[in-house]
């Protein structure tokens, strides 16, 4: 090939020093074929490159030849030079190129239309990006912040003592009696991300109004710099394929798990605030705020997991609660009775129990009832402080965290469920009531 051949007189030029040691000579081969055989000795090498660098040499000048040959149009063959059987294999690839584009802009529409099938879902989406410093990840007071995305306080160990027994009251309600047992633990939905390692759900007790009706599902994923997204599901079977109706925006951030929602109404603490506000779900507005009497918040008096649990927020057959603590009370927790349309505080009792030597609270006919540990796999219900009588007692009902990190409890009264948030898990327990008649 005239490549080769170039590269030869090319080196044949530069080394001129080998000019006077070229030989020339004319011989056949084996097949009795004439071949022309010109040699030069190398002016630097005094023995030939071993077999593998002459193959390497081969290559090299293998790729030199392409290169020239794309420089001087040589791969451009025309139709005319071209055997039958290259044009038909053209011809063919040609084909699959069409096919293979088709199918590229088919999978590009359907891509589209699952993209826009996903903004009908969420209508207003707002992906979470969690900053450097979030609602979990800030330490009180001039100690070193907490890194990551959110808070963990350890509990102490230490034993509450058991308040003196007292006579039980008579209720006026045959069906809200004492609790008497929890049920294992049904697992409903999953987070996938890190923003629902905490989160609260819920279902109204009390039919809500339109467009959601007694099966809506209610679900806030609480771990972010601001936590702002509610999410509303059909029903549980929707919640389960993870299938939102809605994506409502709170006007206003929150602050960890201690929200409830209860007659149409989500109710929350706002970040960083002891203001309590009251958020219509059907006007999608917040319609009342009122601050509690001196409560601690943001880490103050949290529950023994931390995350801000200062105040938690409850229902029950009773209606609508708070449950936080005071510097008064140094650190015992208070229970207040609130007005749902306004916020307002009614009625007051104080305890003593220890916030944060529980791992979280929750009402049930009127009684507060606490959890023992947020970790222990098999822990119990251990506390419990009933309004009616002005007291508290040590209980033990059998309670598990299946998943190892609860953030959050809650009672449903219409449902007798607890709705739990367990290590990204959302599940219920079944709850069992003694009759009141039982109890006098």
């Amino acid at each position: 090939m005239w490549t080769r051949f170039a590269v030869f007189v090319f080196w044949l030029v530069v080394d001129v020093q080998a000019l006077d040691r070229a030989s020339f000579r004319r011989s056949n081969d084996r097949y009795s074929r004439c071949q022309y055989t010109f040699t030069v000795d190398s002016p630097v090498e005094s023995s030939c490159p071993s077999t593998m660098e002459a193959e390497n040499l081969s290559a090299r000048i293998t790729l030199l030849e392409a290169v020239v040959s794309r420089v001087l149009g040589a791969e451009a063959v025309t139709e005319a030079v071209r055997t039958p059987a290259e044009t038909e294999e053209m011809r063919q690839l040609l084909q699959d190129k069409e096919q293979l584009d088709g199918q590229v802009k088919e999978l590009q529409r359907r891509v589209e239309e699952l993209t826009m099938e996903t903004e009908k879902l969420r209508e207003k989406p707002c992906p979470l990006v969690p900053d450097s410093e979030d609602s979990f990840g800030v330490n009180r007071g001039s100690g070193p912040a907490v890194s990551g995305a959110f808070q963990e306080m350890k509990a102490e160990v230490s034993e509450v003592p058991a308040p003196p027994k007292v006579k039980e009251n008579v209720r006026d309600n045959a069906d809200c009696g004492e609790l008497v047992s929890v049920g294992e633990p049904e697992t409903h939905q999953k987070a996938t991300s890190i923003t629902g390692k905490y989160g609260m759900w819920f279902q109204d007790p009390e039919s809500p109004g339109a467009p959601y009706g007694p099966d809506t599902v209610w679900r806030i994923d609480t771990v972010s710099s601001d936590v702002r997204e509610l999410y509303a599901y059909e029903n549980l079977e929707q919640l389960a394929r993870g299938y939102p109706m809605k994506v409502l925006l709170l006007p206003e951030s929150m602050e960890s798990t201690g929200g409830t929602v209860y007659q149409g109404s989500l109710y929350y603490q706002r970040k960083q605030s002891p203001m309590l506000l009251r958020y219509d779900l059907t006007a999608e507005d917040i319609v009342a705020r009122r601050e509690l009497p001196h409560p601690g918040f943001h880490g103050q008096y949290p529950y023994s997991w931390g995350g801000y649990t200062d105040i938690d927020l409850a229902v029950d057959e009773k209606g609508l609660w708070a449950i936080y603590s005071t510097e008064n009370t140094r650190g015992a927790i208070i229970i207040s009775q609130l007005d749902p349309k306004n916020l307002k505080v009614t009625r007051s009792w104080e305890t003593n129990i220890q916030k944060n030597k529980v791992a979280n609270a929750f009402m049930v006919c009127g009684r507060l009832y606490t959890v023992a540990s947020y970790r222990a796999n098999t822990t119990t219900i251990n506390l419990s402080f009933d309004t009616a009588s002005g007291q508290s007692k040590m209980v033990d009902v059998p309670f598990r965290n299946r998943y190892g990190y609860n953030s959050m409890i809650d009672y449903n009264a219409a449902r007798r469920k607890l709705y739990s948030w367990d290590n990204f898990h959302m599940v219920t327990y079944d709850v069992k009531l003694a009759r009141a008649s039982s109890s006098q």
